[in-house]
């Protein structure tokens, strides 16, 4: 008896009477379904229009809602079985239902394999993967697709620079929270409530309480909270301000600070170091330049500059015909700084500095917008 003449018969005119007698039968039906799909899938297609229209008349066969094999068991077995098979029916159709799964047009679309004549010899050649492809399969012959590959972000790479600098000074690196409390990111640096930098226009508030860090100098705190002295680390990580964004500003950007702590400490350490790290990172021919300024966490302070790296210090737009340009600030620690660090400034002296690395970056590599790093467009990303 075929799988189309068994299904057109109830339980009763199979003389199905136990659960296992039950089974058998989807048993034989679910082979059934196994070996008409494994026919198909060996014999393959020879174009596209056949595959389709093949693979539709298999499904239309067992899955059709009126005519199909499913259909004929639902009607034939299930809604005329005894109270007392009931159970083992219902749960035997549903594994079935699971089964046939595998005769959905689109799976046995990706099962068919498509063969085509070969121009050499008259071969047939299979496309294992051919269901996915329009075009018969890949030629295996062809080079593979490759993914483009990224390069480092141009601000990261500059911050990796400068971090391989410090750590070859014997430096450490230190991270701290991007938001930060009031206490941490003013007061501990000797930042007074009537500074201009805490106003709400300078400053991005989560609450009266937490902001977002406006410079990495917490981080000196905190370090010198945990560590103590003698200590010498740079402190690199993301800034936040409320400035509005042009070619030379941005909300977020990246800093990195120093901080270096010990006894007998001087202004020319800090003149050294620095003069050392600018022709380290700008080229041996850079010259450096101290004048005086004021930071209200370092005492005395001062403003570093370097030649300029566009004219060689002959003067030219960039460095307004001065040929000098700024890079960043720097001094001797505040004794009330050491004192919220939990360090005695009668013993120990430091000294600090501060960069922003989007500058650097636009220096090193002649970019004149800050945006340009944060716009994440690949055509500017891909040239570094």
């Amino acid at each position: 008896m075929t799988i189309d003449e068994k299904v057109r018969k109830t339980l009763k005119e199979l003389e199905a009477k136990t659960p296992d007698e039950v089974n058998n039968l989807f048993a034989g039906v679910i082979a059934a379904v196994e070996s008409e799909r494994q026919k198909l899938v060996t014999r393959g297609t020879a174009d596209e229009s056949e595959r389709e229209r093949l693979a539709k008349e298999l499904r239309d066969r067992w899955l059709a809602r009126k005519s199909g094999i499913i259909s004929s068991i639902d009607e034939c077995w299930l809604k005329t079985a005894p109270k007392e098979l009931k159970p083992a029916v219902g749960r035997a159709f549903n594994e079935l239902r699971k089964a046939s799964a595998v005769l959905e047009t689109n799976e046995l679309l990706k099962a068919i394999p498509l063969k085509r004549r070969g121009k050499r010899q008259g071969e047939l050649i299979f496309s294992a993967d051919a269901g996915t492809s329009k075009m018969g399969g890949r030629d295996l012959t062809l080079p593979g697709y490759r993914r483009p590959l990224g390069s480092v972000h141009p601000v990261t790479q500059v911050m990796r620079e400068i971090e391989d600098i410090f750590l070859g000074l014997g430096f450490s690196i230190e991270s701290g929270p991007e938001i930060e409390s009031v206490y941490y990111n003013f007061e501990a640096l000797n930042i007074p409530e009537s500074h201009p930098a805490r106003d709400d226009w300078d400053t991005l508030y989560v609450n009266s309480q937490v902001l977002l860090r406006t410079h990495t100098s917490p981080v000196q705190i905190r370090a010198m909270e945990k560590h103590g002295a003698p200590l010498y680390i740079i402190c690199p990580g993301k800034c936040y301000r409320h400035d509005n964004p042009d070619s030379t500003h941005a909300t977020m950007f990246h800093q990195v600070e120093g901080l270096a702590v010990d006894t007998d400490i001087s202004f020319a350490d800090l003149k050294g170091t620095l003069d050392f790290f600018a022709r380290k990172f700008f080229g041996e021919k850079i010259r450096t330049n101290f004048f005086p300024s004021f930071f209200p966490f370092t005492e005395p302070s001062g403003d570093l500059a370097i030649s300029c790296v566009f004219c060689e210090g002959k003067g030219c737009r960039v460095c307004k015909e001065s040929g000098w340009v700024e890079v960043m600030g720097c001094g001797m620690v505040h004794p009330e700084v050491l004192r919220h660090g939990g360090i005695d400034p009668g013993r120990y002296s430091g000294w600090a500095f501060g960069l922003g690395v989007e500058r650097f970056a636009m220096m090193k590599y002649d970019i004149n917008d800050i945006q340009l790093f944060h716009q994440g467009d690949a055509r500017f990303l891909e040239q570094f």
